[in-house]
C-alpha cells in the first residue's frame, strides 16, 4: 500500500493506462503454472491478469482499460487470406478470453472487448480520446506490439512492462530507425510475422528503416533507384520489387495502420478505478484467488479514504 500511496497522482490531474489484455492472456498462460477453477476450468491465465492489473493498481494507476480480442479475426481478414486467426490459440487458452473479460468487469475495471477491430485499435481509439483530455498527464499504452508504436507522440508514450521499457516518440525512432507516423509504412514493407502478413520480398528492416526515414511513406519512395538518395545495398533488386508490387505494400500498410474509431469510452471518467462490483468475491473463491481479493479490498478502501 505504501507504493500507492507514494505514487498516486494528484487530484486534478492523472494518467491514463491502457492495456493490451490479448497480449497479456498469452503471456501469462505461458508463463504461470496451470490452475483449475472450483468447476475444473484452467484459470492460471486469467488469475495471471487479474494479478497484474492489481498490481499495476497498487502502484498508483487510477485510470485503467483493458483492450481485447472478444473475438480473434477483425476486418483485415477480409483485407489479407494469410491475416492471424483463432485456429493456433490452444483451446485451453482461449477458453479463458471471455471469462477474464467477466472477471475484469467485475473487479471495477472498463474492458474494451472488440468484435469488429482488434484490441490494438481500441488502445489506439482509446489513446486518441485520452490525449485530448486537458486532465490526462500521459497516456501510456501498455504493450510491447510495435503496431503500437505508430501512436506514440506528445502525451502518449508505450510501455512494454515486462521489459521495463518506455518509448516516447525518439524511442520509436531510436528503435525502428523512422518516425511513429512512418511505422505502418515499415511494417508494409517489412511485414509482421505475427500478425500473417510477408511484407515484400528484400525489404528488410535496415533497407526499410534508411528509405523511410528520409521519405517518410511508401509513395513517396522514387519509382527508379537512381533517384534514391539513401545508398541502400541492393537497391535495383528492391526498386524493381517495390515497382512491382507497390500496391501490395500499400494493402500491408493499411493492414499495420491501427484505427482510431474503434468503439471505446466516451471519456477517461469511465476508466477511473473505484473497486470492485457485487460478485468478485465468489469469483476470487471459485478460482482460488482469496488473496487477490484481500488485496483489491485494501486498495479499494485506501482509496476511499483518500
Amino acid at each position: 500500500m505504501e507504493a500507492a500511496r507514494a505514487s498516486a497522482p494528484a487530484a486534478h490531474q492523472f494518467d491514463v493506462h491502457l492495456i493490451d489484455g490479448t497480449y497479456e492472456l498469452f503471456r501469462h498462460f505461458f508463463a504461470v503454472p496451470r490452475r483449475a477453477a472450483a468447476d475444473g476450468a484452467e484459470v492460471g491465465a486469467l488469475r495471471g491478469v487479474l494479478g497484474n492489473i492489481v498490481m499495476l493498481l497498487e502502484q498508483g494507476a487510477t485510470h485503467v482499460a483493458v483492450a481485447t480480442d472478444h473475438v480473434v479475426e477483425s476486418f483485415r481478414n477480409d483485407l489479407w487470406d494469410g491475416y492471424k486467426d483463432g485456429s493456433a490459440i490452444e483451446p485451453d487458452l482461449w477458453a479463458q478470453f471471455h471469462p477474464t473479460e467477466a472477471a475484469l468487469e467485475l473487479m471495477g475495471v472498463t474492458v474494451w472487448p472488440m468484435i469488429e477491430f482488434e484490441a490494438d485499435d481500441a488502445m489506439a481509439a482509446g489513446a486518441a480520446m485520452a490525449a485530448g483530455d486537458d486532465r490526462v498527464r500521459q497516456v501510456f499504452i501498455c504493450t510491447p506490439d510495435k503496431d503500437l508504436g505508430q501512436c506514440v507522440g506528445a502525451k502518449v508514450v508505450q510501455w512494454d512492462r515486462r521489459a521495463g521499457d518506455v518509448f516516447d516518440a525518439a524511442g520509436v525512432e531510436a528503435k525502428f530507425g523512422v518516425s511513429p507516423e512512418s511505422i505502418p509504412d515499415y511494417l508494409g514493407l517489412v511485414g509482421d510475422s505475427a500478425d500473417g502478413f510477408p511484407g515484400l520480398r528484400g525489404w528488410g528492416a535496415k533497407s526499410t528503416s534508411m528509405m523511410l526515414s528520409h521519405y517518410g511513406h511508401i509513395e513517396d519512395i522514387p519509382v527508379s533507384h537512381d533517384d534514391w538518395a539513401p545508398k541502400v545495398r541492393g537497391a535495383a533488386g528492391l526498386a524493381a520489387t517495390l515497382a512491382a508490387e507497390r500496391d501490395l505494400a500499400l494493402l500491408f500498410r493499411r493492414i499495420a495502420t491501427v484505427r482510431t474509431d474503434a468503439p471505446v469510452s466516451d471519456s477517461v471518467d469511465e476508466l477511473c478505478w473505484r473497486g470492485p462490483h457485487h460478485g468478485f468475491e465468489d469469483l476470487c473463491n471459485d478460482i482460488g484467488a482469496g488473496a487477490l481479493f484481500e488485496r483489491v479490498m485494501n486498495l479499494a478502501a485506501y482509496r476511499a479514504d483518500t
